[in-house]
């Protein structure tokens, strides 16, 4: 037996064998081509099956996975690029060459000159052309690029996986995931939470691991290969006795959200689009408290019409009934863009033209969704919020264009509520002014992965980072505190609804805190709900 030390992204117990997986590493042969029309037209035969099988696997993946699934759409957009194709076009008549090495030298040559740079719009790049070019080889080799898990479930074990990856797989069959690179607030460790299943990242694991039996501690992260009898049993009857804890956490689906002390929490749902809807009355949530509309704006050719976002906020509000609904603006830009938005590049999209910015750079975007947000306020309880605010200046932009808003809904009769609003607490710009931005506002609510990583100047998704990026940083708990305090001075409600919320070891603290709610996905609320329980306020 061995045991390798990694670090667990998402709780639970694994027991199975190992599906060593690995990006297939073509080795293709150079010859010259004699006919060049015949293999442009090769080349853009493959081009063209391979935006076919992107589209094909973004209409199966948008309903459920709407930011994972746009990764598909933005490497068919690329594919479709003058530049792309060019580029390899170039190649094959320069060099009279075949397609295949055509592709392979372009893919390796920009690799190797943008490997050092840091930017992650960059590096965001080079990865979608590395995986284009994979599916283009594939293509031009008659390899089938489907992922095959084989009949039975097993733990994947990789250097790395993208969601792409992830999403092409038959999730139903995947245990657990081991992966060397990545990290805990990853697009591949985030998927593993949505799907329930333990992950652990920082285990560099070997091809010859393939088919043996292991066994994942998404507790501890650990990962046993090969365990002898003793540990297999003892971890059996842990799984056992895991898969009971989650059985007895579905007797809370009903139960208060209160602590011993008698102090009542308000716990609700983040979800991104409404087939979350389901696990959010599923699991007892008091409501929904972070609504990430962006699922409307990505993966299409245009703009959403104010209607089709009415009739979405409509039924989220009636689904909902008296439950509150805590719809965020759109928060596109950076990592969330649609070709038809046109967003300029940026050197540094994450801290550009994101958020609120870009909303009140294209008004007539931003006033569509608020009428649609207004207009369904009267068929159920809504409340709004902005993300990604610095200033005053901004509340006092919003607050005229819904003034604005609000007079032509009566002009024209038609019925709405008078709303809470709030504002997402993401920057310490925000931090800092949060008692001047809580006078202004009903609540606000802390989006502690943004705030952590620009507090800490730290990429919450790059992988050298992993062992530096704290977000138990004694910074952000003070941050917490703070506004907190700030807020309840003006009496406004808080809201943690970042990862953190989710991460049961911080409960008390947060209570103690005075934190008023808390909001995580679906699968977190009894976790935490059984947290909350668990809390006595009236002890030291």
């Amino acid at each position: 037996m061995e045991i390798y030390k990694g670090t667990a992204t998402f709780a639970g117990i694994a027991i199975g064998k190992i599906l060593f997986y690995h990006k297939n590493e073509y080795q293709i042969r150079q010859y010259l081509v004699s006919d060049i029309k015949n293999e442009l037209n090769v080349f853009n035969s493959a081009r063209i099956q391979v935006i076919r099988q992107l589209r094909e696997l973004y209409e199966k993946n948008c309903t459920g996975s709407p930011a994972e699934a746009e990764t598909f759409q933005k490497q068919a957009r690329l594919l479709e690029a003058d530049s792309f194709r060019r580029a390899i076009e170039s190649v094959i008549t320069s060099q009279k060459v075949n397609a295949a090495y055509a592709v392979t030298i372009n893919r390796d040559e920009l690799s190797s000159t943008f490997r050092n740079l840091e930017d992650p719009f960059i590096q965001e790049r080079i990865t979608h052309i590395q995986e284009i070019s994979n599916r283009l080889i594939a293509v031009l080799g008659g390899i089938s690029p489907k992922i095959d898990l084989g009949d039975q479930p097993v733990i994947l074990a990789a250097e790395n996986l993208s969601p792409t990856e992830i999403m092409e797989m038959e999730k139903e069959k995947i245990l657990g995931v081991v992966t060397h690179l990545g990290s805990a607030v990853s697009h591949t460790s985030i998927l593993a939470k949505s799907m329930a299943i333990p992950c652990l990242v920082g285990i560099q694991a070997r091809e010859e691991w393939d088919g043996k039996d292991v066994i994942v501690d998404g507790y501890t992260g650990s990962l046993y290969l090969d365990p002898d009898r003793e540990i297999l049993m003892e971890y059996e009857m842990r799984r056992q006795a895991d898969l009971k804890e989650r059985e007895e956490l579905l007797q809370l689906k009903e139960v208060e959200d209160i602590t011993r002390d008698g102090k009542k929490i308000g716990l609700y749902a983040n979800i991104s689009n409404l087939d979350d809807l389901n696990s959010v009355l599923y699991y007892g949530a008091a409501g929904i408290g972070l609504f990430r509309s962006e699922f409307q704006y990505l993966g299409r050719e245009n703009y959403p019409r104010e209607n089709e976002l009415f009739c979405a906020y409509k039924k989220v509000a009636e689904t909902m009934e008296n439950r509150l609904v805590v719809i965020r603006t759109v928060d596109l830009g950076a990592d969330k863009q649609a070709e038809y938005l046109d967003i300029p590049d940026e050197v540094n999209p994450i801290m550009g033209n994101r958020g609120i910015r870009l909303c009140l750079d294209r008004k007539r975007m931003f006033k569509a969704q608020i009428r649609a947000i207004y207009r369904a306020s009267a068929y159920g309880n809504l409340a709004m919020m902005y993300p990604m605010i610095t200033s005053e200046e901004e509340l006092d932009e919003i607050e005229k264009i819904i003034r604005e808003i609000k007079a032509g809904l009566l002009e024209k009769e038609i019925p709405f509520k008078e709303i809470p609003v709030g504002i997402m607490v993401e920057t310490p710009a925000a931090v800092m002014i949060s008692r001047e931005l809580a006078r202004r506002v009903d609540f606000l609510s802390m989006g502690t992965n943004d705030l952590t990583q620009y507090t800490l100047a730290m990429d919450r998704q790059n992988p050298l980072l992993r062992g530096k990026y704290n977000d138990h940083h004694p910074a952000i708990i003070r941050m917490i505190q703070m506004v907190i305090a700030s807020a309840h001075q003006e009496n406004c409600r808080v809201c943690i609804c970042g990862e953190l919320a989710a991460d049961t070891r911080l409960t008390e603290k947060f209570l103690r805190m005075g934190v008023d709610d808390l909001s995580v996905v679906p699968v977190c609320i009894l976790p935490v709900r059984k947290a909350i329980r668990e809390v006595d306020l009236g002890s030291l």
